[in-house]
């Protein structure tokens, strides 16, 4: 999924310094006072007064405040005017509509999602996202609700990931192949851009994503429990043998070499046996005196 250019784009709204616009909206009300306290009898004067009291209080209208982290969409009459991203008291046109929008760093802990795998096993998956946004013309106007958008969309990219990788390394899987619970930075950095990509649109970016949980399905846990229970066995048995193989291998040859004692292959077969059982037995091995030999 590429991301999208298309759309409208944010822009720098016309806005002003707050304090400046309080002081010239001071200044026009008392001048319209004063005007209105010397010239009374006037018509016209009084007129003039009551117009710099109005516009006095007009300018005061279109003060706002911006909190650090925080942008003012501001739209006129339907039509977007631009957005001002400059924390503190800010003026703008007092006609202009203003709609506040945190630019700060927001948390989206999804919910836990049971979903197949790429080897088709049922799997519980849930992770935790790092967004905030980028452009707020695009979170405001291109999509309803930019946070039900991500919502869906991570939801979305979580369970479409899930199905591009196995759990866990099985018969069927590749060697070195990327899995969920072995391979987690890969797949994390998979999932950022993938949700980036999808967020694009309503002018949000990704900052981080982490997996909180990963499981089996409570269907199936018990069995690949086993299995990895058996999987485990089986590598720690071959390890056993492999280490007695060489033991056994070292023994023949420090006897062979030291000219110790002098076995046929029978009895090499024998010594062979009796080391590997005694190596390789996960029980205590009862010793056994032969006051005999070994064809009697």
């Amino acid at each position: 999924m590429s991301k999208n250019t298309s759309g409208r784009r944010e822009t720098a709204a016309l806005t002003a310094n707050g304090y400046t616009a309080v002081a010239v909206g001071l200044v026009l009300i008392l001048a319209g006072a004063v005007l209105l306290w010397q010239f009374h009898e006037s018509p016209l004067q009084i007129a003039l007064a009551v117009l710099l009291k109005a516009a006095g209080a007009l300018v005061l209208a279109g003060l706002y405040m911006l909190q650090p982290g925080e942008a003012s969409i501001l739209t006129l009459f339907g039509h977007y005017s631009g957005t001002d991203r400059s924390d503190g008291l800010r003026w703008a046109n007092p006609l202009a509509m203003k709609r506040k929008i945190s630019l700060r760093a927001r948390n989206l802990n999804a919910a836990t999602l049971k979903v197949n795998d790429k080897r088709g096993n049922p799997v519980e998956i849930a992770a935790a996202l790092v967004w905030r946004v980028e452009d707020t013309a695009r979170a405001v106007f291109e999509v309803d609700d930019f946070e039900a958008y991500v919502r869906i969309q991570a939801e979305t990219a979580i369970r479409h990931l899930a199905s591009q990788f196995a759990y866990d390394e099985g018969d069927d899987t590749n060697s070195g192949e990327i899995t969920l619970r072995a391979g987690q930075d890969e797949v994390v950095r998979e999932l950022v851009k993938e949700l980036q990509d999808r967020c694009a649109e309503a002018g949000v970016t990704v900052v981080d994503a982490k997996i909180t949980h990963l499981a089996y399905a409570p269907e199936i846990a018990q069995v690949m429990l086993r299995r990895q229970q058996a999987e485990a066995i089986i590598s720690a048995r071959k390890k056993i043998v492999q280490g007695a193989v060489s033991m056994v291998e070292e023994a023949l040859k420090g006897l062979s070499e030291r000219d110790i004692v002098v076995l046929d292959d029978e009895r090499k077969a024998a010594m062979v046996s009796n080391l590997l059982v005694v190596l390789c037995s996960d029980k205590e091995t009862q010793p056994i005196v032969n006051a005999g030999t070994l064809y009697n």
